[in-house]
């Protein structure tokens, strides 16, 4: 199943299989993965310098830490007028982005980043968009590569944009991996109906969980190249014990050429489905690397219709980017913070396989090691169950500070 309906309520049937009667005393619809809705309290240094930028009076007292007040101010005075209320550039602040491009300097070890090649939109589905708008117009039947399962907002977009979805199958037997082997078969599967112009992934994958490896990194970088296929890919939270995030932007830097040169990517991310889980705000970005400037400035042109993007969220993007350092007044709470959403993750996720092992009588284990949610190929008679969200409270006694 690639798709997830929110809506959709069991049936008398389903529930008896599932025995959720029995089990459960409150169904929850966490489909949305807004953790906020679930019971995650935000990130205190967040809605402070938020606080700070919106009512800049607070500013004078001591009602907030020092570092939230400088950071507040800093942020105020990048932006027009010294205020939130004014519009920044299309593709938002460059005080925002050269901000985001530091931190992903960092995150790759040091491989350049440019503030000009980040593009600050109102969510990454309409960064996506742009791309798909940018790639898909050539005659014949455009296509795009897409996981199976896949996010339900993605095969709704492709869907609305006219664009064929070409699925690369993944299997939990083998930990919700594909190799080249599946990417080859589903390009083949496609010749003579369509056209295949880029692949999409997530990583870590959604709703899957599960978290590439560089080697498999390494296959899909391969694959794309022989393919002639723009790289799409949306990166997420890793929380499992043993598991690492490698970028694609990175391992792609590292292989050399032809690859460091050669391979088209667009790196997505948002305030959404990171450990901020700012759904309401809106806002994540985008860094494309080995495009041409030419097509980077068509991608600004088709951005330009936002006018901007929301500069609230363009303030928690960069508190994202950059949070409390150590010895920073905030330092301490941030990182509590931070490792508790991440303790209630892999709570939620241990007690999400309990529940679909105990409820299909089903004792395959799921691994799961990022992202926010968890999925399992689970049967009980006739119901199946696959995804579960896993960023709430709800189900275990792990709770945010």
């Amino acid at each position: 199943m690639s798709d997830l309906i929110k809506t959709r309520q069991p049936s008398a049937e389903e529930e008896q299989g599932m025995n959720m009667n029995g089990s459960f005393r409150k169904v929850l619809d966490l489909s949305s993965g807004d953790p906020h809705s679930s019971g995650i309290k935000p990130v205190t240094f967040v809605r402070q310098v938020t606080a700070g930028c919106v009512y800049p009076r607070i500013l004078q007292g001591d009602a907030l830490p020092p570092d939230a007040r400088l950071r507040a101010q800093k942020l105020l005075s990048h932006f027009d007028g010294g205020s939130i209320g004014s519009y920044t550039d299309t593709c938002g602040s460059m005080h925002v982005r050269n901000t985001i491009a530091k931190s992903i300097i960092l995150r790759d070890g040091g491989v350049p980043s440019s503030p000009e090649q980040v593009f600050i939109t109102v969510d990454t589905q309409r960064a996506l968009m742009a791309m798909l708008r940018l790639l898909c117009q050539s005659e014949g039947v455009s296509a795009v590569m897409i996981p199976d399962p896949a996010p339900h907002t993605l095969t709704r977009l492709l869907d609305r944009m006219g664009v064929v979805p070409v699925t690369y199958q993944l299997r939990e037997q083998s930990g919700w991996s594909f190799g080249r082997a599946e990417l080859n078969r589903a390009i083949q599967a496609s010749r003579g109906r369509c056209f295949p112009l880029a692949i999409y992934i997530s990583n870590p994958g959604n709703p899957t969980g599960h978290v590439q490896s560089r080697e498999c990194i390494q296959d899909v970088i391969r694959f794309a190249a022989d393919e002639e296929l723009f790289l799409l890919v949306y990166q997420d939270t890793v929380f499992a014990d043993g598991s690492e995030f490698v970028s694609y932007k990175r391992v792609l830097a590292e292989m050399g050429e032809p690859y460091s040169d050669g391979v088209q990517l667009a790196s997505l991310h948002s305030l959404s489905n990171g450990i901020m889980g700012e759904c309401g705000f809106r806002t994540g970005y985008m860094e494309l690397v080995n495009v041409d400037e030419a097509v980077m400035l068509y991608a600004e042109v088709l951005l330009m219709g936002d006018l901007c993007p929301p500069v609230i969220g363009q303030i928690a993007l960069d508190v994202m980017a950059d949070p409390p350092r150590p010895g920073e007044p905030s330092y301490s709470l941030y990182t509590q913070e931070v490792a508790s959403r991440l303790m209630t993750l892999k709570c939620n996720v241990s007690r999400a396989v309990e529940v679909q092992c105990e409820s299909a009588r089903n004792r395959r284990q799921v691994k799961c090691s990022g992202s926010m949610f968890s999925a399992g190929d689970v049967t009980a008679a006739r119901t199946s169950m696959p995804f579960f969200p896993v960023f709430t409270t709800s189900t275990c006694e792990c709770r945010a500070i």
